[in-house]
């Protein structure tokens, strides 16, 4: 077989893999681990109106807190690009999140490097510097709340596990700073001036609002989950919601499958199988359309500032100036 052959299909089956998962688990939950005449039985000490409301709560914060996160970082270490155009592209990428987290990310990203002269560092903003952040935060939460989970860290070894899978990366990725391999890889890349401006000074504020979003994180999941008559202790949300979050972090379909499978087997200590089955299905159903929702309200003003670009850069400018200045941006 020839090399380029090879390396094609190596490819397309890279792309496909995850994608093939994903529908594996997507037919298990729904094909047979859902007994759908449970769904209702288990939904009957649900105050389903107050759990809704918690749940249009936790997604509307979620999306301004990533917004505002990812929209400062880009800000910070890129150029300041005007914040209400910024909005405007995040919010209009929600719409197709309602199938894919990585289709979502990925028009976000492919729309903030239309806006921008370093299309690389954008990258790097976008994703390094928030999903890092948002990293650490969950693995310290983990790590804290650790040796106070029921049974300690013996008796919780998926969270132990994860802490220190955590906590190695991070050390690798110290030994490969102080041994000189990531500053070298940087340099050959063209990023070693950008990875300068990663400073603590700059870092910390990101990493403080990544802390105040996974405390409220904790609290509206708890909120969430006691409406739909689940009380899960406060204590192993904290030291669980990490994982959760490395989960649905997985290709999925709108993160069905995914979701319903991480809560069913992370909490099955306090709950029936079926009803945390049956809360994870309801979430990711009201969030589904909260994605459609949120995105139909920006994809307008999207398409119009994809128009605006096109006709500015036609005219031989970059981009037009209401596009780096706004009056919010003050």
């Amino acid at each position: 077989m020839l090399p380029h052959v090879a390396n094609r299909r190596t490819s397309i089956w890279r792309h496909l893999l995850p994608w093939l998962i994903s529908a594996g688990a997507l037919g298990y939950v729904f094909g047979f681990a859902i007994d759908w005449a449970s769904i209702p039985r288990a939904t009957e000490s649900a105050n389903l109106q107050l759990f809704i409301f918690v749940t249009v709560v936790d997604k509307i914060a979620f999306f301004l807190a990533w917004a505002f996160i990812q929209t400062k970082a880009i800000r910070v270490f890129v150029e300041p690009v005007s914040i209400r155009a910024l909005l405007s592209v995040k919010g209009a990428a929600e719409l197709l999140r309602t199938g894919s987290n990585l289709l979502s990310d990925g028009a976000f990203l492919f729309g903030v490097s239309q806006l921008v002269k370093d299309r690389v560092a954008t990258v790097l903003a976008v994703i390094i510097v928030p999903f890092g952040a948002h990293f650490f935060v969950l693995l310290c939460q983990a790590t804290l709340v650790l040796p106070f989970l029921e049974g300690g860290p013996g008796n919780n070894l998926d969270v132990t596990l994860a802490v220190g899978i955590g906590w190695t990366t991070i050390a690798a990725g110290i030994v490969a700073v102080r041994s000189g391999h990531w500053p070298r890889l940087l340099q050959r890349i063209g990023l070693e001036s950008w990875a300068g401006r990663l400073t603590a000074r700059k870092l910390a504020p990101i990493i403080g609002w990544f802390a105040v979003f996974a405390a409220f994180d904790v609290l509206i999941q708890g909120l969430a989950s006691r409406a739909f008559g689940i009380p899960i202790p406060w204590i192993d949300l904290a030291g669980r919601i990490p994982l959760l979050y490395v989960a649905i972090s997985l290709p999925s379909f709108g993160n069905f499958g995914v979701r319903e499978i991480a809560w069913s087997s992370l909490f099955l200590d306090y709950g029936t199988r079926e009803g945390l089955i049956a809360f994870a299905l309801w979430t990711n159903a009201i969030f589904a359309v909260m994605h459609a929702l949120v995105g139909s309200l920006f994809v307008g003003r999207a398409i119009t500032l994809w128009k605006q670009l096109r006709e500015a850069r036609k005219q031989g400018a970059t981009m037009p100036s209401p596009i780096l200045r706004d009056g919010i941006d003050r």
